[in-house]
């Protein structure tokens, strides 16, 4: 299905509509910094690392290997210490996992481009199924060795089960979101749109709110990303 304002979003008002998205985010996030911190070194690392993040998903969306998967490697180096600090477990180890998909990426997706040089999407099929299901019980069980350990070590903010559960939820879809999207699955930018809602709860309850917020800006972003990807794709069956 074609949505006209949308096919322009993605076509000929894509830059226009990336700087005002930009724009739109930086300030907000400046805003919720300087209302919600103390401005120290700590918080301005907060705010840094969330608008690497930005520059990161406008630029996956769109399909752009370099800038997308580069600055992804920046972004989620950075986005570990942020949730370590802020004590969110399963949002502090997605981000090492998604840093080293994002080194395989710059790889991967530079072998499958078009013409302009972006990344040309995929529909998914039956194996890319097992390789999510997969991805769930590995991190599954990875999360709760890891989460029993650092509980163990005093370093977890709370022990309450809701908070617990959803770092585990926020930890398994996140990471099957960014295992289709490396692998160039359109179907990712669901799962993205399922993880920035979990991860919305999971910042709000540690009180990270430049990432409570980054996850709203994100959200507008995975709407385009997934109009961008699915149209990418039919046009190259096509």
């Amino acid at each position: 299905m074609r949505i006209a304002l949308l096919d322009k979003l993605t076509g000929e008002w894509a830059k226009p509509w990336i700087i005002i998205w930009f724009t739109a985010g930086v300030a907000a996030l400046f805003t919720t910094f300087w209302r919600t911190t103390e401005h120290a070194g700590l918080d301005w690392f907060y705010f840094g690392v969330s608008i690497i993040g930005l520059i990161c998903v406008a630029a996956l969306s769109f399909r752009r290997n370099i800038a997308g998967n580069g600055f992804g490697m920046a972004a989620t180096a950075g986005e570990s210490y942020v949730q370590w600090t802020a004590g969110s477990v399963g949002l502090m180890l997605t981000p090492i996992y998604n840093f080293f998909t994002h080194l395989y990426g710059l790889y991967y997706w530079s072998k499958n481009t078009d013409g302009d040089g972006n990344m040309i999407p995929k529909s998914a099929n039956k194996w890319i199924w097992l390789v999510t299901i997969a991805f769930i019980v590995v991190g599954l069980l990875f999360f709760n060795t890891i989460n029993a350990k650092m509980a163990e070590l005093g370093i977890l903010p709370t022990t309450d089960d809701k908070f617990y559960w959803l770092n585990v939820a926020a930890f398994v879809v996140a990471i099957t979101a960014q295992t289709t999207m490396i692998l160039r699955y359109s179907l990712n930018w669901w799962l993205w749109l399922l993880s920035n809602f979990i991860w919305l709860f999971v910042n709000l309850m540690s009180e990270n709110y430049i990432f409570a917020i980054q996850t709203l800006i994100y959200q507008v972003n995975a709407v385009i990303g997934l109009y961008e990807w699915y149209r990418s794709e039919s046009q190259h069956k096509v």
